[in-house]
C-alpha cells in the first residue's frame, strides 16, 4: 500500500455541521450497547431519554466524513483505524436539540505503523453554548506522511491521567455477538465498511470486519459506570483513553476498574487472550 498525508492538511477545518439531536436516536444509540437502564428509553422524562456518554461520536461522524474527504484521499481512508478518544461532555446533548459540529485536523505525524491523525470536534447548541468537545486520534496504516505538525494556537483539552498503581478493583466479561458491529453502524447512524463488509475490511489489511473503536469504548465506559458511579450515567464529565486492540466479533472482552481517586476512575480492558484492547483508560465523573 502506498500513500501521503501531506503535514500540510494540519489546521483545515469544516463546519458547522447542522444536525438535529431526536428521541429515536438516542434511543437506537443505547439499544445498540445492550443497555437495559429505562432512563435511555423514558420519553416522558422532560428532556427524553438521557445520551449515552459517548452518543456524541454519533453527530461527529457527518463531520468526520466531510473532513476527511477534502483532506485525505479517498483510498487511504479504509486504512485509517481509531486509536485515541477524549471526550468532554460540557452539558449532555438532548432531544430536541439542534447541534452545530466543527472538525479541525490538530495534528499529522509518522508512527510506528504509518501516519497519526488527531481531528477535534466542538459541537455547540443553537445558542453557541458548548456541548461536547472530542480530540479523536487514528492511524492510517502504512501509510506515509512528508512531515509533523500540530495545529496553532488550540487550546489542549485538559489532560486526564489515570490514577496511579496497579490496583485491580473488579472485572467485567463483554460479550459481542456476530452482529454487533452491523448494529451499532445502524443505530449510531455510523457506518464504515471495514466494520461491516468482509471484503472491504480484507482489502484493508484486516482479518474481518472489527468493532468501531467508539463502540469499544462505549462498552467499557458502560461497565464503569456501573461498577463505580452507581449506574448513573449523567455523572461523566469527561473520559479518555487509548484504543490499542482490535476487536473482530463474534468475541467476548474483559473490562477492569484500575485506580480510583474521588471522581477520576481508571479502567482498561483485554482480550480473551489477555491481549491489551483498551489501555489508560481514565473517567472524570
Amino acid at each position: 500500500m502506498t500513500g501521503v498525508i501531506p503535514a500540510k492538511v494540519v489546521g483545515r477545518e469544516v463546519g458547522a455541521v447542522s444536525q438535529a439531536i431526536d428521541a429515536r436516536w438516542l434511543m437506537a444509540y443505547a439499544a445498540s450497547l445492550g443497555e437495559t437502564d429505562p432512563r435511555y428509553y423514558d420519553t416522558s422524562a422532560p428532556s427524553g431519554p438521557i445520551a449515552h456518554p459517548l452518543f456524541a461520536a454519533c453527530y461527529e461522524w457527518t463531520v468526520a466524513q466531510t473532513l476527511r474527504s477534502k483532506t485525505i484521499k479517498p483510498d487511504l481512508l479504509p486504512r485509517s483505524v481509531h486509536t485515541s478518544h477524549h471526550l468532554v461532555i460540557h452539558r449532555r446533548p438532548e432531544a430536541g436539540d439542534r447541534l452545530l459540529t466543527r472538525g479541525q485536523v490538530l495534528t499529522v505525524r509518522p508512527s510506528r505503523n504509518g501516519t497519526f491523525v488527531v481531528i477535534r470536534y466542538s459541537t455547540v447548541d443553537r445558542n453557541g453554548r458548548p456541548v461536547t468537545t472530542t480530540d479523536y486520534g487514528s492511524v492510517f496504516r502504512g501509510v506515509t506522511t512528508d512531515g509533523k505538525a500540530n495545529a496553532a494556537a488550540v487550546v489542549p483539552l485538559e489532560r486526564l491521567e489515570p490514577p496511579g498503581g496497579d490496583e485491580l478493583r473488579w472485572s467485567s466479561s463483554v460479550a459481542v455477538s456476530a452482529q454487533a458491529a452491523h448494529v451499532y453502524s445502524e443505530c449510531a447512524r455510523i457506518w464504515n465498511p471495514i466494520h461491516t463488509d468482509i471484503a472491504a475490511a480484507r482489502a484493508a489489511g484486516l482479518p474481518g470486519p472489527i468493532l468501531h473503536g467508539t463502540a469499544t469504548l462505549a462498552l467499557a465506559v458502560s461497565q464503569v459506570i456501573r461498577h463505580d458511579l452507581g449506574d448513573d450515567p449523567t455523572r461523566v464529565t469527561a473520559l479518555a483513553a487509548r484504543l490499542t486492540g482490535m476487536v473482530t466479533p463474534p468475541t467476548s472482552f474483559v473490562v477492569r476498574g484500575r485506580g480510583r481517586a474521588g471522581g477520576v476512575i481508571g479502567f482498561d480492558a483485554v482480550n480473551e487472550r489477555g491481549e491489551s484492547v483498551l489501555s489508560d483508560g481514565v473517567l472524570r465523573a
